[in-house]
């Protein structure tokens, strides 16, 4: 979802970036426990860096539901995507206004499963289904929606007795759908689970399940759904005989890594003195499963990180992710002997993520704090408190959208204190 974003005053846009951060600390001492920024890990460094909470969209959705327990929060500032924004919503107390910095910060992934298509498929999957069965299919669809979409399918979803996952607990989401969901799976009932909107997170964790993906799965593409062709470019025999039906979408980013990027990595390893460290290929669940199955290892942003960091000194890894995080870790695993770089070298970033800058988080805290940057390293003007670009979600949508986040939370394990100095 890409909103209007109004322009910045040009004075933010003239602030070096040393005097963008100072400013930033400045209003975030003015306005000291009543704010609290979340930072996502795909964030610009200068970004990041003034966050008081980081993580993944797991580890941020479990700090942002209790975000509000110690200190009299009333404004999260969260340096994310729209989709995040929107979960931090519903995750914090009524009182928390939640604020993306740019509204214009957007997911194409997300972008990719509309609720409309969503209703259509549902329809047409159980239509499909009950004719095969004569009418009478003793089975229910589970439906799964990944964490990166918007809060309209997160509330089909919870209306649906399904759940949310991310990439750190797809794993246990999976497996509580298919034994049935919020009600045990039945005697001779099949279960099958409707994975949105990612197919490529959707097929790894089908495949580590153990469900054999090349004839138990099939895609539905709302663009062939639209254009007539079968049930959404699925036939309906495929319908039929998967035990995983993915929706057609994708990150933008974890699609640039390929299986040849694997390969050359294998080709180098091979090619080594005796003696040498081999690289090793570590990726992310968001990479189609060609790559996945190449690598060394595959897990979330949390996985990844932890990963690297009790990496042993000499190793040698290539990390199939966004690159301002791969970045990040290049320099601190440096520091200890491990040699870090991108799995491909093409710019593999987050370029919705990369609209969240020091120039519009400085604008929304002056807002907060009633401030008018003059420019330079001049004092502020005092003018109007103003809360800028606030995520809220509607009611009507909270309600089922909080079942499927919810049932998210439980199946995960609880996120450590995120505190950065």
């Amino acid at each position: 979802m890409q909103l209007w974003q109004p322009s910045l005053p040009e004075v933010y846009r003239e602030l070096t970036a040393d005097q963008l951060a100072a400013q930033i600390t400045d209003r975030r001492r003015r306005l000291g426990d009543r704010l609290v920024i979340l930072g996502h890990h795909y964030q610009q460094d200068d970004v990041v860096a003034h966050a008081d909470l980081r993580g993944d969209s797991l580890k941020l959705s479990q700090l942002a539901a209790g975000v509000a327990d110690e200190k009299p929060v009333e404004f999260v500032v969260f340096c994310g995507v729209h989709f995040m924004a929107e979960t931090a919503d519903m995750l914090t107390p009524e009182s928390v206004e939640v604020i993306l910095p740019d509204l214009s910060a957007g997911c194409s992934m997300a972008d990719m499963a509309a609720y409309e298509d969503t209703v259509q498929a549902w329809e047409e999957i159980h239509a499909v289904l009950n004719e095969q069965h004569g009418g009478d299919w003793n089975g229910r669809v589970v439906p799964i929606t990944y964490v990166n979409s918007s809060a309209a399918i997160k509330a089909f979803v919870g209306a649906h007795e399904g759940a949310c996952c991310t990439s750190s607990n797809a794993d246990a989401v999976f497996e509580w759908a298919m034994n049935g969901g919020v009600r045990p799976k039945a005697e001779g009932e099949e279960i099958k689970i409707l994975f949105l909107p990612d197919q490529h997170l959707g097929r790894n964790t089908a495949h580590k399940f153990g469900v054999d993906v090349a004839a138990e799965s099939c895609v539905y593409d709302p663009k062939k759904a639209a254009r007539g062709e079968g049930i959404g470019g699925s036939t309906r025999e495929q319908i039929a005989a998967s035990r995983v039906i993915l929706w057609a979408g994708h990150c933008s980013v974890h699609k640039l890594f390929r299986p040849e990027h694997c390969d050359a990595i294998r080709e180098a390893n091979a090619s080594l003195a005796p003696g040498e460290q081999p690289t090793q290929i570590l990726v992310h669940p968001e990479c189609c499963k060609e790559v996945v199955d190449k690598a060394d290892l595959a897990g979330s942003t949390e996985f990844i990180i932890k990963t690297l960091e009790a990496a042993e000194p000499g190793t040698k890894w290539a990390v199939g992710t966004e690159f301002h995080l791969v970045n990040r870790m290049a320099h601190a695993c440096a520091e200890r002997g491990v040699e870090v770089r991108i799995l491909s070298e093409c710019q593999c970033l987050c370029t919705t993520m990369y609209r969240i800058d020091q120039p519009h988080l400085l604008w929304v805290l002056d807002g907060l704090c009633g401030l008018k940057t003059t420019g330079g390293d001049t004092e502020p003007e005092p003018g109007k408190a103003q809360v800028r670009n606030v995520i809220r979600v509607h009611p009507e949508v909270r309600e089922p959208a909080l079942l499927a986040i919810n049932r998210m939370l439980e199946l995960s394990t609880p996120a450590a204190a995120g505190a950065i100095d």
